[in-house]
């Protein structure tokens, strides 16, 4: 009888060992492991702040190619893992946001989320970057985690033991710090004047600033490497389609990095401030312009003298909506925490 049951034991495993095989689904094939982690709060710029309660939420599921930041050498690849978790995007979902600027700025596209860590570590997501974009809930908090391992090697990552935030979108994830322990909703600092009347509704140039010290003055983009066309169905939170469209402009990673250094605190925690002449302004992080692993890069587009909405424009690649796509830009300002 004993025997028996060993070989129907035997048997058993071989058989699901094989259907796991089998398994179409390459991002479930190792054991799933719990992360321990601190509970999570919300502040900041929102009418009912306080603890989050995560067993209320949707879990998400993210596939990560992890690497981390070696200076002078770029990435560094640490391990590849199906993070599940809790997407700030539902964190934030009922967080009625209380603007500082809501009497003169009222639209939320100019807000900062910061996260924190118990260790004091903190990084910046823009608003935008959370609600914003076509491929939402890429922004996690991990609770669980899974190894993705090659299947003709011996190969084996090392199994994270702490709970995560997980920035999805990222090539380099030096934004994904352990044991987030607070979340907190800011409105870019700068008072910028608002003038819904401008006319001509036009800007020659784009003042580039960092720090509050103005470092040049954009006049054309003819020399920018990293010319695009991309069509879009063109589409306004507000006002809805807004006809199909090719877009035809120049990478802005590339004219930032003219002026500005990847590095590991940037990153992490810099940030951009981008206005138009009328004083409509957005809020674009460091990391999403200059660190994506989808290609969905944001363009800058230069429309021709004396245009209506220009010269220059914003295009964002990777958004649902057209709310990003500032017009007669006139001011990149680069901030950091």
């Amino acid at each position: 009888m004993k025997k028996t049951f060993q070989v129907l034991l035997i048997l058993f495993i071989f058989v699901m060992v094989s259907l796991a095989q089998e398994n179409n689904n390459f991002y479930d094939n190792t054991e799933t492991s719990v992360l321990r982690g601190p509970e999570i709060r919300v502040d900041g710029e929102v009418q009912n702040p306080g603890l989050v309660k995560l067993s209320k939420l949707s879990l998400h599921s993210v596939i990560v190619r992890e690497s981390a930041f070696r200076e002078g050498k770029g990435a560094e690849f640490t391990g590849a893992y199906r993070y599940d978790g809790y997407s700030i995007f539902d964190i934030l979902e009922n967080r009625f946001v209380k603007k500082r600027n809501r009497d003169e700025f009222d639209s939320v596209i100019d807000l900062i989320v910061v996260i924190e860590n118990k260790k004091g570590e903190k990084v910046v997501v823009s608003w935008g970057e959370i609600y914003y974009p076509a491929n939402l809930h890429k922004i996690l908090i991990a609770t669980h985690v899974s190894p993705v391992l090659p299947t003709k090697t011996d190969e084996k990552w090392p199994v994270p033991e702490k709970t995560k935030l997980i920035c999805g979108n990222d090539l380099l994830t030096v934004r994904n710090i352990e044991q987030p322990c607070k979340i907190t909703v800011m409105t870019q600092p700068l008072d910028l004047e608002i003038n819904r009347e401008i006319s001509p509704f036009y800007s020659a140039k784009i003042d580039v600033y960092e720090s509050g010290e103005k470092v040049d003055a954009i006049l054309n983009i003819d020399d920018i490497p990293g010319h695009r066309i991309y069509p879009s169905i063109f589409y306004g939170r507000g006002r809805g389609f807004h006809g199909v469209r090719h877009f035809t402009g120049r990478l802005l990673k590339s004219l930032l990095m003219k002026y500005f250094d990847v590095n590991e605190n940037d990153l992490k925690t810099g940030y951009f401030c981008v206005s138009s002449v009328d004083g409509y302004r957005i809020t674009l992080s460091f990391s999403e312009i200059f660190n994506r692993n989808d290609n969905n890069d944001f363009l800058l587009i230069d429309e021709g003298e004396g245009r209506e909405g220009g010269r220059f424009r914003i295009f964002p690649a990777p958004d649902f909506f057209s709310d990003r796509s500032v017009k007669a830009v006139n001011a990149f300002y680069f901030l950091r925490l």
